[in-house]
């Protein structure tokens, strides 16, 4: 059970060395174009949440952030064992939220740097970080671990 930190640790390191590598190496508002039009890396802080909702409530999000990982290590160790595909989600939940929590305490913001556009609706997708990916990814997972156990157990129950 414990090696699944190591996956939550890995995403936390990624996190904060590729946040560090944009703060050293690019001035904020940079962007570096990788496949144009669709992927860039601009140098971006945010002080609030997703979407630049709620800035400047640090202390709120550090309150919310400690109860989510209690949460997430609770559900972990209690609900979790020997469902490997729920075990991933909550890590990567873990890594995401520790990676975007240590922005907070240390910088006072989060360093997002991922730009993407999907040109064929022309949308510019919120810029993001390696652990908001890894929320995205987590939650995904965690949803269509639920959904299969919800499947299987009205196959039980028939």
């Amino acid at each position: 059970m414990w090696k699944f930190y190591g996956l939550a640790a890995f995403f936390i390191a990624l996190d904060q060395w590729t946040k560090w590598l944009v703060v050293k190496n690019m001035s904020l508002g940079e962007r570096i174009i990788l496949w144009d039009p669709y992927l860039a890396l601009l140098s971006h802080r945010n002080k609030g949440a997703a979407w630049g909702i709620l800035q400047g409530k640090i202390g709120f999000f550090t309150i919310v952030t400690i109860i989510v990982i209690i949460g997430i290590i609770y559900y972990f160790h209690k609900e979790a064992k020997g469902k490997p595909m729920f075990q991933v989600g909550l890590m990567l939940l873990l890594g995401g939220a520790i990676g975007n929590f240590i922005d907070r305490l240390w910088r006072g913001e989060v360093v997002d740097f991922v730009d993407v556009l999907i040109p064929i609706i022309n949308y510019d997708f919120p810029i993001f970080n390696v652990a908001d990916a890894a929320l995205t990814i987590g939650v995904i997972i965690i949803i269509i671990f639920v959904f299969q156990e919800e499947r299987a157990e009205k196959k039980k129950v028939k």
